[in-house]
């Protein structure tokens, strides 16, 4: 997968040890320790990056490795080569066929995105789903 246009770039070979934040669409494809904060943007975890860190962002697309959690106002999408050892909250989710995860998963409703929203999702869908891998 290529970086979208008008994306800062973060390469291979780049490792940050520390906080991250930005106002911006960020591609990153390196390894980092800490925490991510992109709160209005777009983060794309590149399939050789190595993330131990906390992300918070408005959409989330991982193809690569990541310890810690995940909280995306929007969407998060794990594509076949992501692997993912922490929690997820989003408002929405994709899981790819092959793609890894070991944590809790929370899907936000409407309530819990804009104050005053009414709810989306019916009474018998559970907000919690946890996944665990095959034994």
């Amino acid at each position: 997968m290529k970086p979208a246009e008008g994306s800062t770039v973060i390469g291979k070979s780049v490792t940050i040890r520390g906080d991250l934040a930005g106002k911006e669409d960020l591609y990153m494809d390196g390894d980092i320790q800490g925490t991510i904060s992109l709160v209005e943007h777009a983060l794309t975890v590149g399939p050789n990056a190595h993330v131990i860190a906390d992300i918070n962002a408005r959409d989330i697309v991982v193809l690569g490795s990541i310890q810690g959690n995940l909280n995306a106002s929007g969407r998060v999408e794990l594509r076949q080569t992501a692997t993912v050892l922490g929690d997820i909250m989003a408002a929405r989710l994709s899981i790819e066929d092959n793609a890894n995860l070991k944590g809790r998963v929370e899907l936000k409703t409407a309530d819990t995105r804009t104050p005053g929203a009414t709810q989306t999702q019916s009474s018998n869908v559970p907000d919690t789903l946890v996944l665990e891998p095959k034994a």
